[in-house]
């Protein structure tokens, strides 16, 4: 999901929603339902992907909130947000990006910086898809209604998205119907993220 949503986590024991927030909170939340004898299996999902979180909840509460912290700041340009990737182009694209002032780098920042203005839009509108996908799939792939929930989805049919997901468990079609915002409103996805949560 775009950069500016915070990352936000939710966990569900089976088809109950757990805990919905961010990620040591949440996984309190699990470690609790799991200490406790869950019943059904507990998961936890990124909310900006619906991504599965594997998180190592052996051990005291302290352990466990000690392996969620980000690991030390390695040499570079860290407060910048530098990450060194590799990028494969073709001889001809090395060329030109050589040409631009400030070199390969700053010609491909500007490049990027430019798709996502221009596509901003269309980009988010995948990922809520995306997300939402991922989580009905996890969750719901096997509840009535499913395929024809998915093809509501990718067609924008918020009535009929809706009326499919209202028969699945509350706590399942709920998650699902927020995700599915920011592909069912594309235009006001900032606002439908924010009252979702």
């Amino acid at each position: 999901m775009p950069d500016w949503l915070p990352p936000h986590y939710s966990a569900f024991e089976g088809t109950r929603l757990l805990a919905k927030g961010e990620l040591p909170e949440v996984a309190m939340r699990a470690k609790e339902a799991l200490d406790g004898g869950a019943e059904a299996p507990v998961l936890i999902f990124d909310d900006r992907t619906s991504r599965l979180v594997e998180l190592d909840l052996r051990g005291q509460p302290e352990e466990v909130l000690r392996r969620l912290e980000p690991p030390p700041r390695r040499p570079g340009r860290p407060k910048l947000g530098v990450v060194a990737r590799e990028v494969t182009l073709l001889p001809r694209h090395w060329e030109w990006l050589s040409q631009q002032p400030g070199g390969a780098s700053v010609a491909l920042r500007k490049l990027v910086e430019e798709a996502r203005r221009t596509y901003s839009d269309t980009d988010y509108k995948r990922m809520a898809q995306e997300a939402c996908y991922r989580f009905m799939h996890t969750m719901a792939g096997d509840r009535p209604g499913f395929e024809e929930a998915v093809r509501a989805l990718y067609a924008g049919d918020r009535v009929r998205f809706e009326r499919l997901t209202e028969v699945w468990p509350e706590d399942i079609g709920r998650h699902a119907r927020q995700l599915a915002e920011g592909a069912l409103n594309p235009a006001g996805s900032e606002e439908a993220v924010a009252a979702g949560d």
